[in-house]
């Protein structure tokens, strides 16, 4: 394992799973994970959402936990970490109309470092303009954003994982452990 700070982007009703899990286990096998979010200090909350897959045509949502963030947004400096996360649900959305957000989405891709995404979270990846040519999975109704910013959409199961480069995605939370290990791999490269 390289001596990697990771920076999670992340925001309020992010999905739970896909914020929890992955700051848990990274944590878990040595890293340093510093989550944050737009607005937000070290020691404030964002309030997570529960996607679950019922049989419906779309996943439910339910209110999940209140996730406390370990890092000031302002105090950033992307430069200072090795790996970027970024959770699904509906954060995206709104974290993809920031500036800021958008330039150290930017910024890790740009320096070649490795990136992972889950759900969601490709919705952010195609604002900031970093898929062109690049194949990644998603949540399938993001399909239409990665196509449209020019990447190749991996439709694989919901539970698999693709990695293109230093690039990893899954299209939703059942992926972790194929995400998480592929993550790793790129990780320790």
């Amino acid at each position: 394992m390289q001596d990697t700070r990771i920076l999670m982007i992340t925001g309020d009703y992010a999905e739970d799973y896909e914020t929890m899990v992955p700051f848990q286990t990274l944590l878990a096998c040595g890293y340093s994970v510093h989550a944050v979010c737009p607005g937000k200090k070290a020691g404030d909350s964002i309030a997570t959402s529960i996607h679950d897959f019922e049989g419906a045509q779309t996943y439910s949502e339910k209110r999940g936990h209140n996730f406390t963030l370990n890092a000031t947004f302002d105090d950033i400096r992307v430069e200072t970490y090795g790996a970027l996360v970024i959770p699904g649900g509906r954060a995206p959305e709104y974290l993809r109309l920031d500036p800021k957000v958008l330039a150290m989405v930017r910024h890790f891709f740009d320096a070649d470092k490795p990136v992972a995404a889950v759900c969601h979270a490709a919705q952010l990846l195609a604002a900031s303009g970093v898929l062109k040519g690049r194949t990644c999975s998603a949540y399938p109704a993001c399909r239409p954003d990665v196509e449209l910013a020019g990447g190749i959409y991996a439709d694989i199961a919901i539970d698999d994982a693709v990695t293109d480069g230093k690039l990893v995605t899954a299209p939703a939370w059942p992926a972790h452990p194929a995400w998480l290990r592929q993550f790793m791999a790129v990780l320790a490269a």
